[in-house]
């Protein structure tokens, strides 16, 4: 099987990062820019502004 070429990845505000609203997003899986965390400037409805979100873990699953 071929490798992935993206990950998935869990976007939480970086104020508040227990907050009920994230985002996911696709990183790539090698190279110069797996390395480097992701940092965006989303909107948060809970809010209501547009705020800096940072990449976390995603969470476990039960299978």
């Amino acid at each position: 099987m071929a490798k992935k070429t993206h990950v998935k990845i869990r976007m939480v505000p970086e104020s508040k990062p227990d907050s009920p609203f994230f985002y996911y997003l696709k990183k790539p899986a090698g190279g110069e820019k797996a390395k480097v965390k992701l940092k965006a400037r989303k909107y948060n409805p809970s809010t209501r502004k547009h705020e800096i979100f940072v990449e976390k873990k995603l969470p476990p699953h039960s299978k």
